[in-house]
């Protein structure tokens, strides 16, 4: 399967100005996925759709592939990342003159992913073909509500009626696939991110849910580095590996 791996990274973020290039341990935030990408061994080309120069040449300097910038339509604030990804892998395949099999999305604003994901991720697609996706997702035992179309406050599944230990909890997972996704190249050309058919990757490890879009998160990413460095050192080799 040919493999391609694209990261979005506008430069128009508002929550936290220019956050693609904020470093955090030394690095410039859009190297953390371009490295990991490298390093998972499974993917052909890296490709950071940006439509900023800046970000273009921190990209490249991690060993990205940015041929070309993204057009502004396409980076507006409310762009879908689905739209985002469909106009990246259709403009990069005319622009190398090649069809790819398998896509694979990563941000730059999760910095805490295992190469190793992306490779469980790439290889679930090749073991069966009747996959679409596989990704990354965290999981938990808390309750969440929505309203219904009344209007009043519901619980979204009935067994959270019954509340016991978190220990023999039924645990429900929140889709996290900008740590790691990998879909059939089809189904981004078709506009959708992710299939019905998929195969999970459930981690509990608190430093993933660091999503960073605010000065707060990036001390927060900050502060988990240091922490895992004193502590849990081989946590930090496995987010940071470089093998590239």
């Amino acid at each position: 399967m040919k493999t391609l791996c694209i990261i979005p990274a506008r430069g128009g973020s508002k929550g936290l100005p220019r956050k693609n290039v904020k470093r955090l341990a030394g690095r410039p935030l859009i190297s953390w996925p371009i490295k990991a990408a490298l390093a998972s061994r499974v993917v052909d080309r890296v490709f950071v759709s940006t439509d900023d120069p800046e970000i273009a040449e921190c990209a490249r300097a991690a060993g990205a592939d940015v041929p070309f910038l993204r057009p502004a339509e396409f980076a507006a604030d409310l762009t879908t990342t689905e739209a985002t990804l469909q106009q990246a892998l259709k403009a990069y395949e005319a622009h190398v003159g090649q069809v790819f099999d398998v896509c694979v999305f990563l941000t730059a604003t999760d910095v805490f992913r295992r190469p190793a994901w992306i490779a469980e991720a790439v290889q679930a697609l090749a073991d069966d073909p009747q996959l679409e996706s596989a990704f990354a997702v965290h999981q938990t035992t808390k309750n969440y509500w929505c309203r219904n179309k009344a209007g009043l406050w519901e619980r979204v599944l009935p067994w959270m009626r019954e509340y016991s230990s978190r220990q023999v909890r039924e645990k429900i997972y929140r889709e996290d696939t900008g740590l790691a996704c990998a879909t059939r190249a089809q189904l981004w050309r078709d506009g959708r991110r992710i299939g019905d058919r998929v195969h999970l990757m459930p981690n509990d490890l608190t430093e993933t849910s660091i999503d960073i879009h605010t000065d707060f998160d990036l001390f927060l990413a900050e502060k988990a580095i240091e922490y895992l460095s004193e502590h849990h050192p081989e946590r930090v080799a496995l987010f940071a590996e470089d093998r590239s």
